[in-house]
């Protein structure tokens, strides 16, 4: 599979303007399936490859696809019940709220990661890890494309969702898809270094 160059500056393309709703998923659908091939590629590496870390504060591979199956067991269930019980149409056009557009921009990957503060019960640093962590994010991986497939019938501006951090606010649907699958990506590019395996 040929990997499009997602930089900033594409994902800007995104953050600061109205844009067709289809174009938002269809470059979002692209993105996820380019992380579900490199996982399947990650999954063939030995596991002294995925379990290998620069020092012993940092995540290996194998703990970064931990932190983002803890964040899809949120998401994900919390996605496809707003889609299930949303009596919106689909509307051509997306427009960023203002929170949502700051917590996507804060997951754009930078050419050095910017380290960002790991909620407890998010930090897999440490953990008991295998190959099966690696199976559990394939399938929800598939479950994404799934959903994004299904958000094509809604309105990405008016169904809302609630965030992992706190019961009380909510985001834009098509906001919260920006910021779990750039969340996505920040870490995947962190897998890379990890194991020294590149798109």
């Amino acid at each position: 599979m040929t990997f499009i160059n997602v930089s900033p500056v594409c994902y800007a393309h995104f953050c600061n303007m109205k844009i067709a709703a289809t174009e938002l998923l269809d470059a979002l659908v692209e993105l996820t399936r380019q992380h579900l091939s490199f996982i399947q590629r990650l999954q063939t590496l030995p596991d002294q490859k995925l379990t290998q870390k620069p020092n012993a504060n940092s995540w290996s591979a194998l703990e970064c696809v931990e932190h983002l199956n803890r964040y899809g067991n949120f998401y994900l269930p919390e996605i496809r019940k707003r889609i299930q019980t949303s009596k919106t149409d689909a509307a051509p056009i997306f427009k960023s709220g203002w929170l949502g557009n700051y917590f996507a921009n804060s997951m754009l990957p930078k050419e050095k990661l910017n380290k960002m503060k790991t909620f407890t019960s998010m930090n897999p640093l440490n953990s008991k890890l295998d190959k099966t962590t690696i199976d559990t994010f394939i399938k929800q991986l598939q479950t994404m494309l799934d959903l994004l497939q299904q958000c094509r019938n809604v309105n990405l501006s008016t169904v809302r969702t609630s965030i992992s951090i706190s019961s009380f606010i909510k985001l834009k649907l098509g906001d919260t898809l920006r910021v779990v699958i750039y969340h996505n990506e920040r870490h995947i590019k962190q897998m890379e270094r990890a194991v020294g395996l590149s798109r």
